[in-house]
């Protein structure tokens, strides 16, 4: 059960100062860093509106609530899971995870993630990071999309992927399927991406705060008189639900995304029975991360993954072909 803390209103001479700052001082209990991550995660609240932005100066009187979460365990469990491995050296791997998968312990997804499967296939080889045995998580994908994920086996190759992608010199693209068909067919989505003022638990295209996010994309073929489009999305930043809030700011969502995919009911009735049944039954959000480049992190050559079209999303296409 997540624990409500709600710290006296702030004073006058306090007026000025940043969020994190001002918390940290007001929660001891609680680290600096640790209170920027809630911040993040959309866990600080102020008169009903989510806070995302940890730089926020604070005024005379406002009062905050801090939503704090149970820990995940500290050493998450081996479990013997198989894995899909694309790649693997002494300094990383390479794993094309399958949907429905978890990439690492959380509240409500404490085990059977793609964190406890590497701990069993790693065995003793897995070097640990921080001092703690477990794999370099240096990115996520969502739990129900497909793909290409890259973890570091060793303290070397995490400070180098980490550093690749703070940095945003990674190559990484996906297939996605839509509703619509975007125009221009090829285009960029620019737009600060921060937790949805109405919904902490979404994300969304905000005009205050957020971090910047760049989205490149270009239709690859369309199905349905343009009723449904495959997009390849190329990420130039790594932002939560970039693809999907980006994709759906345009006005083209993505077919079976359960929080962002609302389509007009009008573009599906324009559909045969069969293809509105299998787009509108669609289990998860029609997304996957087919590319990943990067330089190794310790070798210094350039690397690239494929990873083909999904079984489901590629069933998905056969029907839309036919129409």
């Amino acid at each position: 059960m997540s624990l409500r803390l709600t710290p006296s209103a702030v004073e006058t001479e306090e007026a000025g100062t940043r969020l994190d700052r001002w918390l940290a001082t007001r929660l001891p209990e609680l680290s600096r860093t640790r209170i920027k991550g809630l911040i993040e995660d959309g866990r600080v609240g102020l008169d009903g509106t989510t806070i995302s932005d940890a730089s926020l100066r604070v005024k005379p009187g406002q009062s905050f609530v801090v939503e704090v979460p149970p820990d995940a365990p500290a050493e998450p469990e081996a479990q013997d899971i198989a894995l899909t491995v694309v790649y693997e050296d002494d300094d990383l791997i390479v794993i094309d995870k399958p949907p429905g998968m978890v990439v690492h312990p959380a509240p409500g997804n404490p085990d059977e993630t793609l964190v406890n499967a590497l701990l069993a296939h790693c065995g003793d080889s897995l070097a640990g990071i921080g001092g703690v045995r477990r794999p370099g998580i240096v990115h996520r994908i969502d739990k129900d999309t497909s793909g290409l994920l890259v973890a570091a086996k060793t303290d070397a190759a995490h400070r180098g992927l980490a550093a690749q992608f703070a940095e945003h010199t990674l190559e990484r693209a996906y297939w996605a399927l839509v509703w619509g068909t975007p125009s221009p067919r090829q285009g960029e989505i620019e737009g600060n991406i921060g937790r949805n003022p109405k919904d902490r638990k979404k994300m969304a295209v905000v005009k205050n705060g957020g971090k910047p996010a760049l989205t490149r994309y270009r239709v690859l073929k369309s199905f349905a008189g343009g009723a449904v489009s495959l997009v390849e999305c190329r990420l130039a930043t790594g932002r939560t639900h970039q693809i999907r809030v980006h994709m759906t700011a345009l006005g083209h969502p993505l077919i079976g995304d359960p929080v962002y995919g609302r389509i007009r009911s009008s573009k599906r009735t324009t559909l045969p029975p069969e293809a509105r049944e299998a787009l509108c039954g669609f289990p998860r959000q029609a997304l996957h991360a087919y590319l990943l480049g990067f330089s190794h992190p310790t070798k210094g050559y350039d690397v690239r993954f494929e990873s083909g079209m999904p079984l489901d999303i590629n069933a998905l296409i056969q029907i839309l072909e036919v129409l």
